[in-house]
């Protein structure tokens, strides 16, 4: 089992693990909920005192549901809306998104797609019930304001911006305007919470099987639509998928966006591993000789890292430039470091073709960030290609702090290192104005790395 702690809130946390989704009947939120469930029982009283605690139990609860359909057990995610006249009398008080009412405009736009299965084509994994719409903007709101963790919060708030940006892309409406159909009903707004809390606990790096996109059409609140729906496409695009034989809806879009919010690596695994568990998610339909589940596997590195250390997939970004001063280059580099996911640029000169002078230039990046990434040194380069792959990392966890030494602030990032022994860095930029020249900077610089925590400093 990986190694345990225990957070401030006295939940439990895993650490050092990897996390590979198997979508043998394909995805959606709930199913996700329960796979992780399936294997993570004891998560279920905490997963349901933060929802609580957020002030979400006012209009719907959940649970972990044992679940056997003749061939697998496993379990399932049930959603259950609060007594309506509970939850008429919470949104009397604050509004139908958990707020006090306001003025938000026109809400006479149709968008959002849901998976209301035409009786006429074979039900797949769709559960997500047509309810009444709710706008992005409200739901935004609604988790802003929310008493969830940052963490959790920040999460839930991608997921559902990622909807939203796949509804209004294929819908051609403004993100602020975009209205929610089923993907917005109480039960879809628990189980990206949920789904949220589940993977903020899960200190992992994700991998996925190929999705199984379905075939035939359904019924929505757009009248009939193409399996997957277009907010599903919009949000599978650069994932990896199949077609089996089965027809109707094998992923809806919250499980779309959860997928994407993952940014998991579609490549087998490279590494010898020690399986650990596994869990099974139920949909609620059937599929007719298949189980309809997503199964989740947790492994352990074999030889694990200390538990300081995290393990991690990034992207590597790579070209050359022998066309671009030296000067504006700089410049690039600089803007480059500061796009929100990078982790670090570096260069070095090399002899491109024709025994020219050049410069490599190696780029790091979170996976989410590569086409961001990408699109940046197009624009802020002269290259006119740019290499790029996923490559695993192990990293230490970093704190920062700052520090105050002879009156100056001096910002100190610190690690524990393999064996519990500390270390600390001085930021240079903070001892540059430091007088007396670098043996002065540096009796400032190790004061500083003391105080910040620096056993050996």
């Amino acid at each position: 089992m990986p190694p345990e702690c225990a957070t401030p809130a006295g939940d439990i946390q895993y650490r050092t693990m990897h996390i590979q989704l198997d979508p043998v009947g394909g995805i959606a939120g709930d199913m996700f909920a329960a796979a992780v469930l399936d294997a993570w029982p004891e998560f279920e009283p905490p997963l349901v005192a933060a929802l609580a605690r957020a002030g979400l139990d006012a209009i719907a609860t959940v649970e972990r549901v044992d679940h056997d359909d003749g061939a697998l057990t496993g379990s399932q995610f049930a959603v259950h809306e609060t007594r309506p006249e509970d939850r008429e009398r919470y949104e009397h008080e604050t509004g139908p998104t958990g707020r006090k009412p306001h003025e938000h405009g026109s809400d006479d736009h149709d968008h959002g797609v849901g998976p209301e299965v035409d009786p006429e084509v074979d039900p797949g994994v769709a559960h997500e019930a047509v309810h009444a719409h709710h706008l992005y903007r409200d739901i935004r709101t609604l988790l802003g304001e929310s008493d969830l963790d940052a963490g959790v919060r920040t999460r839930a708030l991608d997921i559902f911006a990622r909807l939203a940006a796949a509804e209004s892309a294929v819908h051609g409406v403004p993100v602020d305007d975009v209205s929610f159909h089923e993907v917005g009903a109480w039960d879809s707004i628990a189980d990206v919470v949920s789904a949220a809390w589940l993977i903020e606990r899960l200190d992992a790096s994700w991998s996925c099987g190929p999705l199984p996109i379905g075939r035939g059409r359904i019924n929505t609140s757009h009248g009939r639509l193409p399996v997957p729906v277009p907010a599903t496409v919009e949000l599978l695009r650069g994932m990896v998928v199949d077609q089996d034989q089965h027809r109707g809806e094998r992923i809806t879009p919250t499980g779309a966006a959860i997928v994407a919010h993952l940014a998991p690596s579609f490549e087998p695994l490279r590494d010898a591993m020690r399986l650990d568990r596994a869990g099974t998610g139920f949909g609620t339909s059937r599929l007719p000789g298949t189980s309809n589940v997503l199964r989740l596997l947790a492994f352990e590195p074999l030889g694990a890292l200390d538990a300081s250390v995290r393990r991690e997939r990034i992207a590597v970004c790579e070209f050359e430039i022998d066309d671009q001063t030296g000067e504006d280059l700089a410049v690039a580099l600089d803007r480059l470091r500061g796009l929100d996911g990078v982790l670090d640029v570096t260069s070095h000169a090399v002899h491109g073709k024709k025994g020219r002078f050049a410069v490599h230039v190696q780029l790091l990046s979170r996976l989410v960030a590569v086409p961001t990434a990408i699109d940046a040194c197009f624009r802020e380069t002269t290259t006119l290609g740019v290499r790029w792959h996923e490559v695993s990392r192990a990293a230490l966890a970093r704190a920062s702090a700052t520090v105050t030494v002879e009156g100056r602030p001096v910002r100190v990032k610190s690690v524990q290192r393999p064996g519990g022994v500390p270390t600390a860095k001085a930021e240079i930029d903070d001892l540059a104005s430091v007088a007396g020249g670098h043996a002065e900077r540096e009796r400032v610089r190790a004061s500083g790395e003391r105080a910040g925590g620096g056993g050996n400093a």
